[in-house]
């Protein structure tokens, strides 16, 4: 891909049939024919001059095709939008976000009712790992009865991935700002760490499976912290402000691996 359009060498190996070009050009150039008419034209005749018998084929397909699209209805607007939305979102999505929403909430009665030991805040324990379980289900084979069309659709990968987990974060992260606020919980002292689970998250999903990333980190958090925290009836030291810097740096490194592993998630691997 060069400049605003794809290059004479890439549309003629792609009509060709793609054995020339590298896997990472076939679908950079898939997505974005999608957005390129010119491109698309191009595409066309280079096919045209390259594969009359691939002509040929779509020409009778469509023969006897045309007529039936004809005379299919028009999609209502309604289902319009939920094809926008499913682009952002799946049906497995909504009952994770819900159970992330609904124990934000309990865990924001129990803090405003006092019945949490000590000076511990559960929003502000839970709220790191509250999107992971969102996160995994957006991308996880066993949730996923599509999972294969997903994997290998042209805009899948990286570019899906992020659209869901930014799915995920709005949903949560204004559930975990009213918590916070009726708590008095700053919104830094979660913010980084949920934002740092959720990087962790996919950084370790490019290598184990984004399911196996989630169930694990969510194991270490509950194992290393939220027992001690609930057993001590104080705030741990990972939740405290002077542990932000770090929390900033696990960021950072879990956005880096993210991007320089963002092959992992075309793959269906990555659905483990």
């Amino acid at each position: 891909m060069s400049g605003e359009h794809a290059s004479v060498r890439i549309i003629d190996g792609y009509a060709r049939g793609g054995t020339d070009i590298a896997a990472d050009e076939v679908w950079a150039l898939e997505a974005h024919l999608e957005a390129c008419r010119v491109c698309r034209d191009r595409l066309s005749a280079a096919v045209a001059a390259q594969a009359p018998a691939v002509v040929a084929l779509v020409d009778t397909v469509w023969a006897g095709l045309g007529p039936r699209l004809a005379a299919t209805a028009v999609m209502p607007r309604r289902r319009r939008w939920a094809a926008r939305l499913s682009r952002w979102l799946t049906p497995t999505m909504v009952p994770w976000l819900a159970m992330a929403v609904s124990v934000t909430l309990l865990a924001l009665l129990l803090d405003l009712a006092d019945t949490a030991p000590g000076e511990v805040s559960l929003v502000l324990l839970l709220a790191p790992v509250l999107p992971v379980f969102g996160v995994a289900a957006s991308w996880a084979r066993g949730l996923d009865p599509a999972y294969e069309l997903t994997a290998s659709a042209p805009r899948a990968g990286l570019y899906l991935v992020l659209r869901r987990t930014m799915s995920v974060l709005a949903v949560v992260v204004p559930a975990l700002l009213v918590g916070g606020w009726a708590t008095g919980v700053t919104a830094a002292q979660w913010l980084l760490p949920c934002l740092a689970f959720t990087s962790t998250t996919l950084a370790l999903g490019g290598v184990v499976g984004v399911t196996r990333a989630a169930v694990s980190l969510v194991a270490v958090w509950a194992a290393v912290v939220v027992a001690p925290t609930l057993a001590a009836s104080r705030t741990a030291v990972a939740l405290q402000t002077g542990a932000l810097p770090v929390w900033g740096l696990i960021l950072a490194l879990g956005i880096g691996v993210v991007i320089a592993r963002r092959g992992a998630y075309s793959v269906l691997g990555a659905h483990r």
